[in-house]
C-alpha cells in the first residue's frame, strides 16, 4: 500500500501543486497545500471510489483544503506588506498604466461565473493546457477550451 501512496505522490504532485498555485498565486503556499492535500489524501484512500481519476479526486481535495485555508485567513486575517515599486526600465507613467490595466483585467476576471474564473485563472497562473484543466474538472478539452473562450468574450466587453 505504501508504494502505490508513493506512485501516486509522483505522478500526481506537480498536477496538484500547479492547481493550487492557480488558485493562490503563492509559490510557498501551493506547496504547503499540496503536502496538507497528499497528507489528507493518505487518510481517505478507503473512500475513494473510483468513480473518477484519482487527479480529480486530488484536486476536489486540493480545491477543499484551498477553501478551509481562506476560512482561515478570513477568521484570522494577516497584514501582509506590499510593494508597489516599478522596473526601473519603465518611467512611472508607464508603470502607473500597467498597475491600473492589470488592475482592470482582475476585476474583469472577479466578475466572471464560478467555471470561468476559474479556468482563466488556471490558464494564466497555472499555464495547465486546456487537457489538464478539463480533466482537474471532470469534463472534457473541448469543454474547457469553449468556456475560456467565452470568458475572454466576456473580459473584452468589459474592458
Amino acid at each position: 500500500m505504501a508504494e502505490d501512496i508513493e506512485e501516486i505522490y509522483r505522478n500526481y504532485a506537480k498536477s496538484v501543486y500547479r492547481y493550487l498555485l492557480s488558485l493562490t498565486h503563492d509559490e510557498d503556499l501551493a506547496e504547503e497545500l499540496t503536502e496538507e492535500t497528499f497528507y489528507r489524501a493518505v487518510y481517505s484512500i478507503h473512500t475513494y471510489n473510483g468513480s473518477c481519476k484519482i487527479s480529480v479526486w486530488l484536486c476536489q481535495i486540493a480545491k477543499h483544503v484551498w477553501y478551509q485555508e481562506l476560512a482561515k485567513r478570513k477568521r484570522h486575517p494577516t497584514q501582509e506588506l506590499y510593494e508597489n515599486i516599478p522596473s526601473p526600465n519603465m518611467s512611472p507613467e508607464e508603470a502607473h498604466l500597467f498597475q491600473s490595466n492589470k488592475m482592470d483585467l482582475y476585476r474583469a476576471i472577479h466578475q466572471l461565473s464560478e467555471p470561468m474564473r476559474e479556468i482563466v485563472h488556471m490558464r494564466i497562473s497555472g499555464e495547465f493546457s486546456f487537457a489538464e484543466i478539463g480533466e482537474i474538472l471532470g469534463k472534457t478539452e473541448n469543454w474547457a477550451r469553449v468556456t475560456f473562450y467565452r470568458a475572454k468574450q466576456k473580459i473584452m466587453e468589459v474592458l
